[in-house]
């Protein structure tokens, strides 16, 4: 095949940068909200009727993938993950935590590959345009089936990561966050789903799935730091590493690029293509939550690379779990040192007492 000439070669619109989304995007959000004459429920009901589509059998497979993701995760727990974690003569505390990490990094890595194929191996050209996510956009189109799979993949596992949190996970200070979290993306899988709003949603999985390989790999390797009563450098050095790329991949993928490429295309481009494209203001209104919790939790980040640098945390852990519950802390270690006595006189601290309440 004859290389294109570079004059020749189709060019792709520029980027905009935080200036023109703030102007451009929120501007015709705004717009949009104030031509809106007849926004309510009836509205709203006649929409989605008219044009979400999503049959018995999809949902059916959808309940399906979720009973198998917890049945698997269930599965791969019991006979791999502990097994492994106390062959590696891991501390009690510390091998409790490593099946929960494990499970999510091996989603997640499959997950995120899969997304990646799609966005840079494929005809798909949604990440370096993401205004043609909308271009010729018809409700209820045939959804092509490597989408739909990613759909049905991301749509259980979230739809099982809901019921996981409250009853599989650990509990820390922001799982009603968490779970809020679950909620929207849940929410925001299946009704762009149904709206054939699918090309965009690749996107987005695409942008959030890369860090949290990155966090999961990072506590793992926390975890490993002591095991059969030796400090490993080793892992001790990956955690520092995993700590700074995934401060700086967060900010570069969910809150530099998901705005540019997300937010912009949804605010501003899907008018473009359809001025009267149904259920805007409710999907870029749960974008936008997305967006706030990502905020959310990169302070977290922030804030625990402020106590590295002025010296309040001398290694590599996670801040959502070591400070769960500090009042628990002081209450088991005031009323519990006893328990932990060893055969050497030495006592040690139990650490935090999680509790599954809302």
């Amino acid at each position: 095949m004859e290389a294109l000439h570079p004059a020749q070669a189709p060019q792709l619109p520029a980027a905009p940068g935080y200036m023109d989304l703030l102007f451009q995007g929120g501007g015709r959000f705004m717009d949009a909200l104030r031509e809106c004459k007849d926004c309510g429920w009836e509205l709203s009901l006649a929409t989605l009727q008219k044009h979400a589509s999503l049959t018995w059998a999809e949902l059916l497979c959808l309940f399906t993938g979720t009973l198998l993701w917890t049945g698997f995760r269930s599965v791969t727990t019991r006979w791999i993950f502990q097994p492994f974690a106390h062959w590696c003569k891991l501390h009690p505390k510390e091998a409790s935590k490593v099946p929960e990490s494990a499970w999510k990094l091996l989603f997640y890595t499959i997950s995120w590959s899969y997304s990646f194929y799609l966005l840079f191996f494929t005809e798909y050209n949604f990440f370096h345009d993401p205004s043609c996510c909308f271009h010729g956009w018809k409700s209820g189109v045939q959804v092509p089936r490597d989408i739909a799979l990613a759909y049905l993949i991301q749509g259980s596992f979230y739809a099982h990561s809901t019921y996981a949190t409250l009853y599989m996970d650990s509990w820390r200070k922001d799982s009603v966050v968490m779970i809020l979290h679950h909620l929207v993306t849940f929410t925001l899988i299946t009704f762009s789903y149904a709206f054939r709003y699918h090309n965009i949603g690749i996107l987005v999985l695409f942008l959030h799935d890369i860090n949290d390989i990155q966090l999961e790999f990072t506590k793992l390797n926390v975890y490993f730091k002591t095991r059969g009563g030796k400090y490993h450098r080793i892992n001790d050095f990956i955690s520092d590493a995993g700590c700074v790329t995934f401060s700086m991949s967060w900010f570069w993928f969910r809150l530099y690029w998901f705005p540019q490429k997300v937010l912009y295309a949804t605010c501003y481009s899907s008018l473009e293509s359809n001025s009267n494209i149904p259920f805007y203001f409710f999907f870029n209104s749960l974008l936008f939550v997305l967006t706030l919790m990502n905020i959310y939790w990169f302070l977290y980040i922030v804030m625990f690379v402020v106590k590295v640098l002025t010296g309040q945390i001398q290694e590599v852990n996670d801040v959502r779990e070591y400070d769960v519950c500090e009042n628990e802390k002081v209450f088991a270690k005031n009323n519990s040192r006893h328990k932990d006595a060893l055969s050497n006189g030495q006592s040690v601290s139990n650490g935090c007492v999680k509790k599954k309440k809302m």
